[in-house]
C-alpha cells in the first residue's frame, strides 16, 4: 500500500506569519489537531494543538505571535508513492505522530498515527481471518434466521 492510499486529505495549511490565534481558529473550524505551515511551495513546519498549548500558552507567548515561533521544523515528510512501511519507519525513528505527504512540490495530505493503526488493524484481520475459518470449521457467513430469532435479547443498559 502507498502513502497516498492511507493519507487524509486535504491538509490544513497556514503561512508562517499566521498568528497563534488564527492558527487555533483554523484548527477549531476545520476540526483538526494540527496544521502544516506552508510557504513558497514547501513545508516550513508543523503545528499541533499541543504545540499551541505547551510552546505557546504555557510559555506565555503572545497570542499575536507568528506560528513560526512555536512550530516544529524541519518537518519529516513522506512521498505519495512511498510504501506505507516508509511512514511506519519514519514515525518510529523520529517519534512523531503526523507526516505530511508530498507529491513533488505539492502537499497532498497527511498520514497520522491513527491511519497507521487502522492499517495495522486491517492487516491483522487479513492474517486472522483464515485462522478463524479453521477454528469454526466453516466459512463465515450471515447467521441463520432461526438462530437469530431464538437468540435471547438483553435489556438496554445491561
Amino acid at each position: 500500500m502507498r502513502a497516498r492510499e492511507l493519507m487524509r486529505t486535504p491538509s490544513v495549511t497556514v503561512p508562517p506569519g499566521a498568528t497563534l490565534v488564527e492558527t487555533a481558529q483554523q484548527m477549531r473550524e476545520r476540526t483538526v489537531g494540527c496544521v502544516v505551515v506552508w510557504s513558497d511551495g514547501t513545508v516550513q513546519g508543523i503545528v499541533t494543538d499541543r504545540d499551541l498549548a505547551v510552546r505557546g500558552l504555557a510559555a506565555e507567548v503572545s497570542a499575536g505571535a507568528p506560528v513560526s515561533d512555536v512550530m516544529t521544523a524541519p518537518v519529516l515528510t513522506v512521498r505519495a508513492e512511498d510504501d506505507v512501511d516508509v511512514a511506519y519507519q519514519a514515525m518510529h525513528r523520529a517519534g512523531v505522530r503526523r507526516l505530511p505527504v508530498v507529491d513533488g512540490s505539492r502537499l497532498i495530505g497527511l498520514v497520522t498515527l491513527d491511519d497507521l493503526l487502522m492499517d495495522v488493524s486491517r492487516r491483522l484481520g487479513e492474517v486472522l481471518e483464515p485462522l478463524a475459518w479453521c477454528a469454526l470449521g466453516e466459512l463465515p457467513g450471515p447467521p441463520h434466521s432461526a438462530e437469530v430469532a431464538h437468540k435471547p435479547q438483553r435489556a438496554p443498559g445491561l
